[in-house]
């Protein structure tokens, strides 16, 4: 009975310990990635992300956006607040709890 819970107990701390030894070899594996050079791809595809980011912030919103989305985005503002009432429905809504 004992010899059988001792077993059971062994069996549950080996699987946490290599469920932590994976995840550490796990993060480690994405630090030494991190290190190194990245694939082709993967440095274009940031390249791109970075470039989008920096025009984003230079223009104030979204980029080569026509004045076709400004007046969707309005429109649809604007269908948003006649459903829901009034309010900014840019900014996430702020909950109060008593």
């Amino acid at each position: 009975m004992i010899l059988r819970q001792i077993l059971r107990l062994s069996s549950i701390f080996s699987s946490a310990v290599s469920v932590h030894l994976r995840r550490n070899i796990g993060l480690s594996a994405i630090v030494f990635n991190k290190a190194k050079e990245l694939d082709p791809v993967q440095k274009l595809f940031l390249d791109k992300i970075r470039e989008y980011n920096t025009k984003s912030k230079q223009a104030g919103g979204p980029v080569d956006a026509g004045p076709d989305f400004q007046k969707d985005m309005n429109e649809s503002l604007a269908r948003l607040q006649r459903q829901y009432g009034e309010g900014d429905l840019t900014k996430f809504p702020e909950f109060k709890f008593e």
